[in-house]
């Protein structure tokens, strides 16, 4: 079974103290602005998040054939005692989930796991990265020259594809964990299987230069005991591939203790990008001042004095050991590192059900969690947070990053989007991410939920039948929508629909098709009233139009009621 980080990282982790903090403001004085090494790119001031990929079930095709991570023995299927998970996925996005040993869960539904090896699961959480701001994901690739190999062979061909369909980017990240003959054979991988990848239009590049992240040089444990010479040699050949090269790296590494073997400073500072591992080494907000105030400012102003660009990690927090105080301790974490300076941030991790630190969707309350299971689900400290909250919480983080968003200690994103879970009555559709058949010039869907009056979308002339779209991010029930063209032109009908989908690619119609008269003289609103509908995405199917040959809309907004 593969060593995953949680498994070795414990006694590493409590060899160091932090230095306590107040839950006030600490008084320090903060970083200097980072003098960027490098300019923006596919990893400096973007987000990046960890993702494994590496969940596999009984009859899905995979050449692991077993239950790849769910479980403890994978030759069996996952159960109350044969578990290897802290938290459970919300399984309503994915085509195919594999029946497990659980007790159904608390609603009545099969305990169902999703496999990482189906191609729809791999497109289906990249989309989750797009709608939610996540920019490049980093596969983590263990030593695959054992019966692995040929599964993380091939999810690195599926992700592949997924970011390509869906714009992001991609790099791969080595774990050297517990590799035994790693200097000769990591090079090999690369020339032979990975770095074909980087022929991709969606493999990071930075500074014109492919990434690739090695994570676990330096660390103080069994199971990373190559020497300082080994590891510089390997840096030092991936950059002579032309690749930018980012180190996964203790904590300690700029002071050489704790976690950290000593007499390494010569392998960190001769990487690109240096990406200090957190998990384990905190656990609330006052953890991750301390971390600032004693890490993060100097590990800043050491890579600035040396020209290497800083990626400090961000977690969500371990669901069952209840850490995460619905977003507070995230939030925390994003405001310490933008206001630190970093040139990118590191989400730990996107899948890792098995820590219980993803902000991939999750179990939002109880009845979504097998029954007698024991595991927690997002609203175990008693506030509810829909499944898609911490990918939200992440993209506001990014937006902070990115200076689109003030820097602030109070966290902006709510646990529940306005409208689902019985909260509010708020537009869903306000910012969300559009798509559309087409647009004409610069009158492009976003304009329908940037909530000006005067901006709007206006598709291809003379070429219907023509739709826009918004997806709301999750599925959630729905009642109303309200269509609008600026105020101050003239009246005019448009036949259209309403129709909705729970995946973006099959679409049934809720209402319509009819013809909707905008008229000024009531503010050129239409409201179209729906039977109540669970549904993600919500598209306006245009056929016909009185006062322009395109479908015109100005605003697109969606409420529960």
């Amino acid at each position: 079974m593969t060593i995953s980080r949680r498994r070795f990282m414990t006694s590493a982790m409590a060899g160091s103290v932090l230095a306590a903090a107040s839950g006030s403001e600490l008084v320090s004085a903060l970083a200097s602005p980072a003098s960027a090494a490098s300019p923006v790119g596919d990893v400096v001031g973007k987000i990046t998040v960890g993702y494994q990929g590496w969940f596999a079930c009984a009859g899905d095709g995979a050449p692991i054939n077993g239950w790849w991570h769910w479980s403890q023995n994978w030759g069996q299927p996952p159960s109350p005692s044969n578990n290897g998970i802290k938290a459970w996925p919300d399984m309503r996005e994915y085509a195919r989930g594999y029946q497990t040993a659980y007790a159904n869960l608390n609603n009545g539904q099969p305990a169902t796991l999703f496999s990482s090896y189906d191609q729809q699961t791999v497109d289906t959480q990249f989309g989750w990265m797009r709608d939610n701001g996540c920019d490049t994901a980093a596969l983590q690739r263990f030593n695959p020259t054992g019966g692995e190999g040929p599964t993380r062979d091939a999810m690195a061909t599926k992700v592949r594809g997924a970011a390509e369909r869906t714009g992001r980017k991609f790099y791969i990240m080595y774990d050297v964990s517990g590799w035994t003959n790693m200097q000769p054979e990591i090079k090999s991988d690369w020339t032979n299987k990975m770095k074909a990848h980087t022929a991709s239009s969606a493999y990071a590049k930075q500074n014109g230069k492919p990434v690739v992240c090695i994570w676990g040089f330096g660390f103080n444990d069994d199971n990373h005991p190559f020497s300082a010479a080994a590891c510089l040699d390997v840096i030092n050949w991936f950059k002579g591939q032309g690749c930018y090269v980012i180190g996964g790296v203790p904590r300690e590494w700029r002071t050489g203790d704790g976690g950290s073997r000593a007499g390494y400073a010569d392998v960190y500072h001769a990487l690109n990008m240096i990406s200090p591992w957190m998990v384990g080494a905190i656990g609330d907000a006052a953890g991750s001042d301390s971390v600032y105030q004693n890490i993060n400012v100097p590990d800043q102003a050491d890579c600035n004095a040396h020209g290497i660009d800083y990626q400090p990690c961000v977690l969500p927090g371990d669901v069952s050991a209840r850490q995460r105080k619905h977003g507070d301790f995230m939030w925390r974490q994003f405001y310490n590192m933008v206001r630190v300076g970093a040139q990118g941030i590191y989400i730990s991790m996107f899948d890792e059900y098995n820590e219980g630190n993803q902000i991939a969707k999750t179990a939002e309350n109880t009845s979504m969690v097998p029954s007698g299971s024991g595991l927690l689900a997002l609203d175990e400290d008693g506030t509810a947070c829909s499944s898609d909250y911490y990918l939200r919480l992440t993209a506001d983080g990014g937006r902070m990053l990115k200076g689109q968003l003030a820097l602030t200690p109070n966290r902006p994103t709510q646990p529940v989007v306005s409208g689902n879970g019985g909260g509010g009555g708020g537009n869903l559709a306000a910012g969300k991410v559009t798509s559309e058949s087409s647009h004409t010039q610069n009158y492009g869907s976003a304009n329908v939920v940037d909530g000006d009056a005067g901006s709007y979308w206006e598709s291809a002339n003379n070429a219907f039948p023509q739709w826009v779209q918004v997806d709301l991010g999750s599925a959630v029930s729905v009642g109303r929508v309200v269509l609008r063209l600026p105020p101050s032109w003239g009246a005019r009908s448009q036949t259209l629909s309403v129709q909705g989908s729970s995946t973006g690619s099959s679409f049934t119609t809720v209402a319509g098709p009819s013809a909707r008269t905008f008229d000024p003289g009531s503010g050129n609103t239409v409201t179209v009233t729906l039977s109540p509908t669970t549904t993600r995405y919500v598209r306006i199917a245009i056929t016909a139009n009185t006062g322009w040959p395109a479908g015109q809309i100005s605003g697109l907004e969606v409420y529960a009621t």
